[in-house]
């Protein structure tokens, strides 16, 4: 498995990055490794959806789970991600730090690609991450 970490802080209220990050419908906007993402059900804080990624227009199903003003957690439950993100709101010495938490790796045959696709899936966190603080401080 791949896990890879990026923080940024962010000067803004909980509420005005909960606004944001909260909305996965606009995921694409911020992360450029997600082209596409397509509702199937939705239930309290969890919805079901198909995601279209970058790498080879691949569709892949995820089960996301808001809990809100604390985190996200996008669980791949199929396709050729397996493992989940999770996109957290921290607050340290009242500061507001956002971080995003990858924890996957490639399945099948493509298994052996995990490594070489963790600098291309941390750079692309990177530049979500500086996006959305952008967004977010104006």
């Amino acid at each position: 498995m791949a896990t890879i970490e990026v923080e940024i802080e962010i000067d803004a209220s909980i509420e005005k990055v909960w606004d944001v990050i909260s909305d996965v419908d606009n995921e694409p906007k911020f992360w450029k490794g997600t082209k596409e993402v397509r509702n199937i059900s939705k239930e309290g804080n969890t919805v079901n959806r198909e995601v279209t990624i970058a790498f080879r227009d691949q569709k892949c199903l995820q089960e996301v789970k808001i809990c809100p003003k604390k985190k996200i957690q996008a669980k791949f439950t199929k396709g050729i991600i397996k493992g989940e993100k999770t996109v957290s709101i921290i607050t340290k010495d009242g500061k507001i730090i956002l971080s995003t938490y990858w924890d996957i790796k490639l399945t099948g045959m493509m298994g052996m690609f995990t490594g070489m696709i963790k600098k291309h899936i941390k750079s692309g966190t990177e530049q979500a991450m500086q996006s959305i603080k952008k967004e977010i401080e104006g």
